[in-house]
This record gives C-alpha cells, structure tokens and sequence, in this order.
C-alpha cells in the first residue's frame, strides 16, 4: 500500500478561534486529493521546527522562516509552497542541497496586488485621507484647501516592471498616464508595446509624479530608494511601496514626509514589521497606511491557494510543479522521481 502524501498548512493560516483567517484558500482540492492527507502544523515558535518538517511530504508556508536547521533530517519533504511571492524567510540555498523545491504565486497576487497599488495611487492623488478627516472634525468648509491631482498626464513611475509592475501599467492605462519603468531586466520590445518608456532609477525618481515600489528585496535592492533618491522627486510628488519595506530606507522616508519635501506616501510595508509605536512615521498626516495587507481579499486568497495546492498536487502526483524558485534542486536524487514539465507554465 502506497505511503501517504502528507502536507503541513503552518499555523499561522488560522485566527485565535482556529478559523481560517483568510477565508476560502481552496483547500476542498486538498481534502479530495486520494492518498494526501493534511494538517496544520504544530510550531512553537518563529521558526518551522526540524522535528515538524521531517513529518511531512510538502509544507505550504505564510509567515514562519523554513531555515538550514529545519531542513536538518527532513528526508521526506519535497515542496515548500510559498503562499505569495516574498520568501525572504525561506533559506533557498538550504533547500536546494536538501532536495526541496520552493515555490511560490505569482499568479495568485499579480491582480490584487496591483489593484491595491493602484487603490493606494488614486486614494494619495485625491487625498481621500484629508477629506475623511475633514468631515469627522467638523470642518466641512475646508475642503477648498484640499484639492486633489488628477492622473491624467501625470507620470507614473514604476520601480520594478515584473509581474504586478506589468500588471499595474495594465490596469493604469485608461487614467492617461505616461508611464516609466526602472528595471534593468525587462523586455524593451514587451515595454514598448504597453506604452511603457524604459529609463534609469535616478530619471524615474527625477519625473515621475507617483512612483510605484513594485521589484523584489535582493541585496541589490535594498534601500535602493535612499535619502539621495528621495531628494531628486519633485515636491508635488507621491511614493507608494506595495513590495517589501526594507527596499526603502523608512528613516530617510520619514524625513522627507515630515519635512514636506514630497507631497506624500503610501506603504503596506515597513522595515520592521510591525512598526514599533513610537515610530514617527505613525505621526505624520501625509502617509497612508496598511499592515502589509492593503491587498488581502477574497481574490488573493483564493488565488495564493490555488496555486500553492496545485504545487503540492503535482509533486504528489509526480510532476514538476509551475513557479519554482530554485529549479537547481531538481538535479538533487530525491526529486529525480519527478516528470519534467515547464516550471513557468
């Protein structure tokens, strides 16, 4: 009789009173998958414990760090699947010598990411913020002081011009904006036929009237939007970082905003998350903020567990899944079982 497929939800997936937080993440397909069985794992701490992992075939992973210590002894695991497309707290080389593939949903948060981008964009240009206030503090009559921007003409930078980079030039494409993009691996001719000048970091933050983080945390990117970038913006200008924090330098962000030397900001992401309670950013009335879910909806979540289920579906089954990280890990003995197939299908 054949072993069973076992897969490991981390705990995280579940609020105090142990319902899932994040609503319908299709975990029906899960349950009806002959010979799989799941669970959400017991971690008693930040980190996936080497004893946890070594049980399971495949982990699906939302917050906890899979480190090399976790991977120690994991003969079994063959799959951590990333619910989203950050995993800065996965060890990928840790999993590439161990024999685990790490994947993660491009296709699961390329539309709500970009919508919540683009909601950040209009709700800064508009300044939905100001005007709320204006009614709840009685001051009704102010609102002449409070005119808004228009993104028609404007310029929209985008730092990043992947895949929710592509995405937002997409769904931004009938406000009228001419757009930029600052990314040194996009397609010119993929560029050119969306409309989108290519142009280097320092002349994006140069014209641009808003500006979109949109391109991943590496060791080159971060802090690529310095205190020297951030003074090249013009003041009437807008910064909205949908990505990850740390590709900001949050203190000479915070600076600029206080000192009013662009007109505002939008984040989702901070350097440390979450932001301590004395930080002066949490003080200033020009920045807009979420708690790195300015685009958690019914779509994200349904669309990060789809595609993470089926990436556990097709190692159970013998495939190679969509959306590895590390294809490297293929050449390892444990995952020569698997049938090729394109990675980025």
């Amino acid at each position: 009789m054949a072993e069973t497929f076992r897969v490991g939800l981390t705990r995280d997936f579940l609020t105090a009173e142990g319902r899932i937080g994040w609503g319908e993440i299709g975990l029906e397909a899960l349950t009806s998958a002959p010979g799989l069985s799941w669970d959400f794992i017991d971690t008693d701490g930040p980190v996936v414990p080497a004893r946890v992992a070594a049980e399971y075939d495949a982990l699906i992973v939302l917050a906890p760090t899979v480190s090399a210590a976790t991977l120690q002894g994991a003969e079994r695991l063959r799959l951590v699947a990333r619910f989203g497309v950050g995993y800065d707290n996965v060890d990928v080389p840790s999993c590439t010598d161990a024999g685990v593939l790490l994947t993660i949903t491009p296709d699961g948060v390329r539309r709500p990411v970009a919508v919540a981008a683009l909601t950040m964009m209009l709700a800064l240009l508009h300044r939905v913020r100001d005007k709320d206030l204006l009614v709840r503090t009685g001051r009704w009559h102010d609102k002449l002081d409070y005119q808004g921007t228009s993104p028609r003409g404007r310029v929209l930078g985008l730092l990043g011009w992947g895949n929710i980079g592509r995405e937002i030039s997409s769904i931004s494409a009938p406000l009228g904006m001419r757009q930029l993009a600052a990314d040194p691996y996009a397609d010119p001719a993929a560029a050119a036929a969306a409309g989108v000048g290519l142009c280097d970091v320092d002349r994006l933050f140069s014209e641009a009237d808003v500006i979109v983080v949109t391109c991943a945390l590496t060791a080159e990117t971060h802090h690529l939007v310095d205190a020297e970038r951030l003074a090249r913006m013009k003041p009437t200008a807008y910064l909205v970082n949908i990505a990850r924090g740390p590709i900001v330098d949050q203190k000479a962000l915070t600076a600029a905003l206080a000192e009013r030397r662009i007109a505002g900001a939008a984040l989702d992401v901070f350097e440390s998350e979450p932001p301590a309670d004395d930080d002066a950013l949490l003080g200033l009335d020009n920045v807009l903020l979420a708690p790195h879910a300015a685009a958690w909806t019914d779509e994200l979540a349904l669309g990060n567990g789809t595609s993470a289920i089926r990436a556990v579906l097709d190692v159970a089954a013998g495939r190679v899944p969509a959306h590895v990280v590390n294809p490297e890990a293929l050449n390892h003995p444990k995952l020569s079982p698997l049938k090729s197939r394109s990675i980025d299908e």
